[in-house]
């Protein structure tokens, strides 16, 4: 047992050498950093379901640090922005077709359509099927 705890100092210090010298690699300059954030902003805008893990993975990043790079780059947090693109996914998607409430809120990434009601009535002020009436009655007047 003794030998274990003699042998874990020197392993935690070889641990925590790698983990240091791995994220002075990965210390990118500025207009690295833009590049990046534009691909982050691209895959966000394209539409595709994303998560902050799923980027987290793509820039081989943890998901406390992305989050944190990105709020100090554009001011605004990735988890919101996340969700505005869904719900604005959602509310095209509401207009276009003969989808359900139920079958919109899947489509756009939810597990649970009460969830996404909820959303989508703080970011609209309005209940998904309520969107849906008053912007097709604005476009027959329009």
């Amino acid at each position: 047992m003794t030998e274990t705890r003699s042998r874990q100092p020197s392993s935690i210090s070889n641990s925590l050498r790698r983990a240091v010298s791995a994220a002075e690699g990965r210390l990118l300059n500025p207009a690295e950093q833009d590049a990046r954030l534009r691909k982050i902003l691209e895959i966000i805008e394209s539409g595709s379901l994303c998560s902050i893990g799923d980027l987290a993975l793509e820039f081989r990043l943890s998901a406390s640090y992305l989050q944190h790079l990105f709020k100090a780059q554009t001011g605004s947090r990735l988890g919101r922005r996340l969700v505005e693109q869904r719900l604005h996914r959602a509310a095209r998607l509401l207009l276009q077709g003969n989808m359900s409430v139920k079958e919109v809120a899947y489509a756009v990434g939810y597990k649970h359509p009460p969830s996404f009601v909820r959303a989508f009535e703080r970011f609209f002020d309005r209940a998904p099927g309520h969107y849906r009436r008053e912007m097709l009655i604005e476009r027959r007047i329009s």
